[in-house]
């Protein structure tokens, strides 16, 4: 597979956002967040996870900030 097949199957910014939004709060289990910052996931995270968004969430309730890594599908690799 070349590297442009693999870019083209990986979902996009605005898809990964939807799903950081649709994920409900570790600790209060809102689904309300002041703030979802989503960023292309750095090599290291990418080459060791497979992750290829990292989503960093602030819980509009309970102020919790939480991180989630993505992969190219969508599933969940890590959160934290």
């Amino acid at each position: 597979m070349t590297e442009d097949a693999h870019v083209r199957k990986v979902i996009t910014h605005k898809r990964a956002e939807l799903i950081a939004r649709a994920l409900a709060c570790s600790h209060c289990l809102e689904y309300s967040f002041k703030k979802v910052y989503v960023g292309v996931a750095p090599k290291n995270v990418s080459r060791e996870l497979k992750a290829a968004w990292v989503v960093t969430r602030i819980c509009g309730i309970c102020g919790l900030d939480s991180e989630l890594g993505l992969d190219p599908h969508g599933e969940i690799v890590y959160g934290g």
